[in-house]
């Protein structure tokens, strides 16, 4: 049976990477989170005091920027890496999702990521999630979609998703943060955050996660066979 790539993009907050961990899982496909590398070269960048307008700065830190995935078995979760380092939980923070809409418009990052991401796509049966991935990453991918959810519904979802890491965050603060980040990224000059033309749309503010992994599902196995 062939395989193809599912491309899935849509605001934050609307179960994009959750879903698409457990469509990947379902048809024994390859998980790659592209919002995790962004957060990943973002924290890169904090760490490292890298000023976003000295090209040269930015330049130096993507040459030493590697980012990996790993399998936990005992968690059955898949874990980012930065330079050999765990940090999947420190990339999900405020302090990253403060900054990850200036560096992820940044035309030199965008490029040394999406030629990763490319790479990894390259022998297809990979589900990717992000905000450009149905546009940029994989134009021709032969399922794309699309998530939406209303903006209170996904400030209360990544509420509770940061609290279940231990960190305690108001929910009109995170309204604002998703707010901001999804007109940066909609506004930006590279690879602005659009619905792709063939893109099929799926709103989840009502939807049960398992509806809306089966809906995906049932669409994939339509393009495979």
């Amino acid at each position: 049976m062939g395989k193809i790539v599912i491309a899935i993009d849509g605001f934050s907050g609307c179960g994009k990477s959750s879903t698409a961990k457990a469509v990947a899982k379902k048809l024994g496909y390859t998980y790659i989170d592209s919002g995790a590398m962004y957060r990943a070269a973002t924290l890169h960048f904090l760490n490292n005091h890298t000023v976003l307008t000295n090209i040269k700065e930015v330049n130096n830190a993507l040459d030493s920027l590697k980012i990996t995935f790993h399998f936990d078995p005992e968690k059955q979760t898949q874990e980012t890496f930065l330079n050999g380092l765990n940090v999947e939980q420190e990339i999900r923070t405020m302090r990253v999702s403060d900054y990850v809409s200036e560096v992820s418009k940044l035309k030199e990052v965008r490029h040394s990521l999406v030629a990763q991401q490319q790479k990894l796509g390259k022998s297809k049966g990979v589900v990717m999630d992000g905000r450009d991935i149905g546009t940029v990453v994989f134009p021709h991918a032969e399922l794309k979609i699309f998530m939406t959810a209303d903006l209170s519904i996904r400030a209360a979802r990544r509420q509770k998703e940061i609290l279940e890491k231990g960190e305690l965050i108001a929910l009109e603060k995170i309204k604002e943060n998703l707010g901001e980040r999804d007109r940066m990224d909609s506004t930006r000059v590279e690879s602005p955050f659009i619905k792709a033309k063939d893109a099929i749309e799926i709103d989840t503010s009502l939807l049960e996660f398992d509806d809306q992994v089966e809906q995906i599902l049932s669409l994939a196995k339509e393009k495979i066979s």
